[in-house]
């Protein structure tokens, strides 16, 4: 599982928990992520040059709620973790093994994901087990009505 952050065209602080990605290419290196077309912050990325992907592992399972279980529409996610302004001011939240920030290149439709082609630009390794799977998060129910 991974959590992907963003900062709105309107300035505004996104981020969502999401499922699918993975690296696609070593030479360029390239990697996808995909969001859900019903998650809130869908909006924000639609509009975005870049965002911040970053990587869990199973004593992130707090992150995964707040960012799974909860949407923007209601509370803000960034009051209640611990975070820094990173690269192109995209929040990078700093209690996670590792993170790192893209271009957006292409978006490709994928039915009820988009996904988003993206281009590496920097990235911080905190080390750390990345195994935090769909089986922990399972039970979490979307903040966003879907």
């Amino acid at each position: 599982m991974y959590i992907v952050t963003v900062l709105a065209e309107n300035g505004e602080r996104d981020g969502c928990l999401i499922g699918f990605a993975s690296q696609c290419s070593i030479h360029p290196p390239r990697y996808i992520a995909c969001i859900s077309k019903e998650n809130r912050t869908f909006e924000a990325v639609q509009s975005a040059d870049a965002i911040v992907v970053h990587f869990l592992g199973r004593d992130q399972i707090g992150l995964a709620r707040l960012f799974g279980g909860q949407t923007g529409d209601d509370v803000d996610k960034f009051e209640r973790c611990l975070w820094h302004d990173g690269p192109f001011g995209i929040p990078v939240l700093d209690d996670v093994p590792g993170w790192f920030a893209a271009r957006i290149l292409e978006r490709l439709d994928g039915g009820d994901h988009v996904a988003m082609l993206l281009d590496p630009v920097d990235a911080d390794d905190h080390g750390g087990a990345l195994d935090l799977g769909f089986q922990a998060v399972k039970d979490i129910h979307p903040g966003h009505p879907v």
